[in-house]
């Protein structure tokens, strides 16, 4: 299962200290916890969507439900709850394991079906909503190598396109790729 959470932040001020905080303490965090086997985070390139994206990959909604996940990395942003915006969780089903994301490579989503990604040359992935907001219902994933995304003028506008800004983390506590910082 794809875990996904999503949100925007509203605190410039505290923004890059908040981020600190996800990429270096709540990630390895939440990596630890059985059931979870990769997590990645991601900002976004341009708007229309939230700014930042983690997507885990873990072995079910039981897994969020434990209490490990609580302790280790479910709920703790209280510090940072009131500038936490547009907020989002989804369980995706359709892929076995989040593809990793390297510093050169861009992910590509879309909510309104594979076309758009297709007509960009991409194989996307489909995943469909089981838990959580649901919403959006199904999405369709892909990646691709920076050097190829199109200018943002022609980029179709159902695409939501983000780079990444950790490393994705596995199970075995070792960085899929190279570090994205």
């Amino acid at each position: 299962m794809i875990y996904a959470v999503e949100c925007s932040f509203a605190d410039p001020g505290s923004e890059a200290e908040w981020n600190d905080f996800y990429s270096l303490s709540k990630l390895p965090a939440l990596i630890s916890v059985r059931g979870f086997h990769t997590s990645q985070r991601f900002k976004a390139l341009r708007g229309g969507c939230p700014a930042y994206l983690a997507l885990h990959t873990i072995d079910g909604h039981d897994v969020l439900a434990g209490e490990e996940y609580r302790l280790k990395g479910g709920g703790n942003f209280a510090r940072w709850q009131q500038h936490i915006t547009d907020w989002h969780r989804n369980l995706y089903d359709g892929l076995a394991r989040v593809p990793a994301v390297g510093r050169d490579e861009i992910l590509a989503l879309s909510a309104a079906g594979p076309r758009s990604l297709v007509g960009l040359g991409l194989a996307p992935s489909a995943l469909q909503a089981i838990a959580l907001d649901k919403s959006p219902a199904q999405r369709w994933l892909a990646t691709l190598d920076r050097v190829r995304l199109p200018a943002d003028e022609v980029l179709p506008d159902d695409i939501h396109i983000y780079e990444p800004i950790t490393a994705q983390l596995t199970d075995g506590g070792d960085s899929a790729r190279t570090p994205a910082r």
